[in-house]
C-alpha cells in the first residue's frame, strides 16, 4: 500500500508539505501543488477517508441541491456547470453528494439533510424564487454557493443575462427585424426574469414598442415549453419575423413548431437562443444564441465555496459571468 511516506520520498517534499497539500491547506504554491497531484496520481495513492476527516475536522464532502420540481439535472447548461464544478471541487479532494430533501421515506429539508451528513459546503444548481426549502439554506452558516442566482444574503455565480438580451435583441435589430418576439423562461426563475426584463430594455432603447403578444412566458426552459410557446406567436396577426428564445432547449422546441406549422427557420421566422448547449451547432440550421461560460461559472463556483471553507466563514460575494453572440445559421438579413 502506497503511503505519505512515499509521495514525499517520490516528490522531494517533505511529509509535511505532502500532507498540506493532501489537506487542502492554502499556503502552497500550485506549482507544488500540481506535483504532489501527479505523484498520487502515478502511484495509485489513496488516503484513509475516515483518518483524514479526524485529521483535519472536515468531511471532505460537498452537497449538491438541484430543484427537484423542474427540468434539473437534465438541462445540458446545469449538467456541464455541474461537470466543471465537480473537476474544480475534486482538484482539491472534495466528493459530491447529491441530496434529495427525503431520507428513507422521512421528509426532510436540504438544511437538515446536509448536517446530517456533515457536509463541508453546498453549490445549489436552483434559481427558484421563494422556495422555502433553499431559502432556509441561503440564510444558515452552512458555507453555500448558487448558481445562476444573483442575492445579497449568499454568494451566487451567474452570467450577464441582462446584457445577453441587449446583444441578442442589437444582432435581430442589425438584419433589420423590428417585429421581434420572445419566449421568456419561467418566471419563477432568476434568469427568466433578467432574460425578459433586459429583452424589454433592448427593445425600448431602440425605440420600438413592444407588442405584448409577442411576449410569451413560457416553462422551465424545456423542448415542450418551447414548443407551445411558439404555437401562440403563430397565431399573432402578423407573426414576427424573429424570435430571442430565452433558452436554446426552448428555441429547439420552437424550430420545430415552425417546421410543423410549414414554416422554414431562418427563410420565415429568424430564431436566436441563450445558453450555445452543445447540440446547438448541430442543429439544421445551425442554432444563433447567446454563449454563456460554463467551464468558468462552474470553476468560479468552486472558488468561491472552497474560500468560505477554508476561511470557516459564509460570505456573499456574487460573481457576474460574461456572455457572447455565437452567429450561425437560424438568423437572416430581411
Amino acid at each position: 500500500m502506497v503511503t505519505i511516506h512515499d509521495i514525499a520520498k517520490k516528490t522531494g517534499f517533505s511529509i509535511s508539505t505532502v500532507s498540506k497539500v493532501l489537506n487542502n491547506y492554502s499556503d502552497i504554491s500550485e506549482k507544488t501543488r500540481k506535483a504532489i497531484f501527479k505523484a498520487v496520481n502515478e502511484m495509485g495513492y489513496y488516503p484513509n477517508s475516515n483518518a483524514r476527516a479526524l485529521s483535519t475536522k472536515k468531511s471532505w464532502t460537498v452537497g449538491v441541491v438541484f430543484d427537484e420540481d423542474d427540468i434539473g439535472m437534465e438541462h445540458p447548461f446545469f449538467n456541464a456547470v455541474t461537470e466543471s464544478f465537480k473537476k474544480s471541487i475534486g482538484f482539491h479532494g472534495y466528493d459530491l453528494l447529491f441530496a434529495s430533501n427525503r431520507i428513507g421515506n422521512v421528509p426532510k429539508t436540504y438544511l437538515d439533510h446536509f448536517r446530517f451528513r456533515d457536509v463541508d459546503g453546498v453549490i445549489v444548481i436552483n434559481s427558484v424564487f421563494k422556495d422555502e426549502d433553499v431559502e432556509r439554506l441561503m440564510l444558515s452558516d452552512v458555507p453555500s454557493v448558487f448558481i445562476d442566482l444573483d442575492s445579497r444574503h449568499a454568494s451566487g455565480v451567474y452570467s450577464d443575462n441582462q446584457y445577453g438580451s441587449e446583444l441578442a435583441v442589437n444582432y435581430l435589430l442589425s438584419l433589420g427585424h423590428t417585429r421581434i418576439a420572445h419566449i421568456a423562461g419561467s418566471q419563477k426563475l432568476y434568469a427568466g426574469v433578467e432574460r425578459k426584463k433586459g429583452f424589454i430594455e433592448a427593445m425600448n432603447k431602440s425605440n420600438i414598442n413592444v407588442n405584448d403578444d409577442y411576449i410569451v412566458d413560457a416553462g422551465y426552459f424545456d423542448y415542450e415549453s418551447g414548443q407551445e410557446a411558439m404555437k401562440k406567436l403563430l397565431l399573432c396577426d402578423p407573426i414576427p419575423t424573429a424570435v430571442y428564445v430565452s433558452g436554446d432547449m426552448m428555441a429547439l422546441g420552437a424550430i420545430c413548431e415552425i417546421n410543423n406549422a410549414g414554416l422554414k427557420v431562418p427563410d420565415d421566422i429568424s430564431i436566436i437562443g441563450f445558453d450555445d448547449i452543445q447540440l446547438a451547432r448541430y442543429t439544421t440550421p445551425r442554432l444563433t444564441t447567446i454563449r454563456q461560460d460554463t467551464q468558468l461559472i462552474g470553476k468560479m463556483a468552486a472558488n468561491l465555496l472552497l474560500e468560505q471553507i477554508n476561511d470557516k466563514k459564509k460570505c456573499d460575494m456574487s460573481v457576474k459571468i460574461p456572455v457572447t453572440l455565437i452567429e450561425r445559421n437560424s438568423c437572416r438579413s430581411l
